[in-house]
């Protein structure tokens, strides 16, 4: 069955946007320059919560022992937020 000048026009609006879409580096395309570009916001957020937790567990450090402590502490810190997260809704 022959393809209306409709279906025609669509299937080709389709292969034009897929075409531009390949040439841009999106969707799917992670192997082009600017491939990690947005997606260390985490790890940014991270970093800074790291040295303000390493400043705070160490200020109140009274021995050699918390300031350890205080370091490993610094290091998981979202871990006990989320978990007192969770404690304090009760789930």
């Amino acid at each position: 069955m022959a393809k209306s000048k409709a279906e025609a026009a669509v299937e080709n609006a389709i292969h034009e946007v897929a075409a531009e879409a390949k040439e841009s580096g999106c969707c799917g395309n992670h192997y082009g320059r600017n491939a990690n570009m947005g997606h260390a916001g985490g790890g940014a957020v991270y970093g800074l919560g790291l040295i303000g937790a390493l400043v705070y567990f160490i200020q109140h450090a009274t021995s050699f022992g918390d300031g350890l402590l205080g370091v490993l502490k610094a290091i998981v810190w979202p871990a006990l937020v989320i978990y007192q997260v969770l404690v304090n809704f009760k789930m």
